[in-house]
């Protein structure tokens, strides 16, 4: 399990202002035992004038052993600058792109405007795979808001209309949110779901509402859920805190100690 670890540098967001915070941070989760990443939210990478280039985070990586495993890239770039992002990803050697969510200014959420999106996409998805560059769709708890009642979700036109090659980046924190059990969404992905994303969900009695949490340390069923990311064809679970009730850096070490240790399994 340890060795398809990763973590979603959005998880850090706030310790990637500069090239040295960004350097520091690869350092501390390297020394944790993860050895990959995903780049997303990194602060000193955004901008017109970006401190850190692509070759910069890659030889930033390459010091400490880490390999990029996907991305979180803004949808107009992919469709205004394709080959731009391609030589990027290229530059990080990483061969798979994903999108944090279907751009809500651009695309209604009804069926209609959720296949004008799959429509668009395609020119994207299949630029992407002539240079060996996967494209994936990272859903949040919207995605299965059902337009009409007793109809088929949002997501369900994802995963029923979009084709093999539109690669499903499953949040499964999101899932449960939704009142879905990720373990059904697992299943019916098969085989297109190279990276998924891992959080917990702690209940809070005092209040009666949920916080994100540390894998581990909130009530999903982990031992079932692995088992049907396994049967899925998971490659690598990418550790995903939106927002962390303590230091982001040890809620990853509490999820890297919970995970490698197979501790689901107890």
């Amino acid at each position: 399990m340890k060795e398809k670890l990763a973590v979603q540098m959005f998880t850090l967001r706030n310790h990637t202002a500069s090239a040295e915070e960004l350097r520091s941070s690869f350092q501390r989760i390297a020394a944790m035992g993860y050895r990959a990443v995903q780049l997303s939210g990194i602060k000193c990478m955004n901008g017109e004038n970006p401190e850190v280039s692509g070759p910069m985070v890659k030889e930033m990586m390459d010091e400490v052993g880490l390999s990029c495993i996907a991305t979180h890239r803004p949808w107009d770039a992919l469709v205004e600058n394709l080959d731009e992002e391609i030589a990027y990803h290229k530059i990080i050697d990483c061969d798979f792109a994903a999108i944090g969510g279907i751009p809500q200014h651009s695309y209604e959420s009804t069926y209609d405007g959720y296949r004008k999106w799959l429509e668009d996409a395609q020119p994207v998805i299949e630029g992407l795979k002539k240079e060996g560059i996967r494209f994936g769709h990272h859903n949040h708890s919207r995605e299965f808001f059902r337009p009409e009642r007793h109809g088929k979700s949002l997501e369900d036109v994802l995963i029923d209309e979009g084709g093999p090659d539109l690669y499903m980046e499953l949040d499964l924190y999101w899932i449960a949110h939704a009142g879905v059990n990720p373990e059904r969404i697992l299943e019916r992905c098969h085989g297109r779901v190279p990276v998924i994303h891992l959080k917990d969900k702690e209940a809070l009695p005092e209040t009666n509402d949920c916080i994100i949490a540390a894998i581990g340390e909130g009530g999903m069923d982990w031992k079932n859920i692995i088992a049907a990311c396994e049967a899925a064809g998971v490659d690598w679970y990418a550790i995903e805190q939106d927002t962390c009730p303590r230091d982001e850096f040890d809620c990853l070490q509490s999820s890297w100690d919970y995970l490698s240790a197979k501790r689901y399994e107890g």
